[in-house]
């Protein structure tokens, strides 16, 4: 079954595309990444991360998917990474 049935997604984010590639308003990442740090130290602005079950690996997959496929997950359930 595609993805969008099932509200799925899969993302894979760069926050620092501006300084990486040297774009004329680079400084604007700074403003941003400021203005973030004063929401979430005012506590206005919180994650939605639940779980983290660590490396991408088959255990983690299946750990990650038994949760989700249990109805109890709630917010983000993120595996991270891969195993050495």
């Amino acid at each position: 079954m595609p993805l969008k049935p099932k509200s799925l997604s899969l993302h894979w984010e760069l926050m620092f595309t501006r300084s990486l590639f040297q774009t004329a308003d680079m400084e604007r990442q700074h403003a941003i990444l400021t203005e973030i740090a004063r929401l979430i130290d005012a506590g206005r602005l919180r994650t939605t991360l639940s779980e983290t079950f660590g490396p991408i690996d088959a255990a983690n997959l299946a750990r990650a998917h038994a949760l989700i496929e249990s109805g109890k997950a709630k917010g983000k359930v993120v595996l991270a990474g891969f195993s050495d």
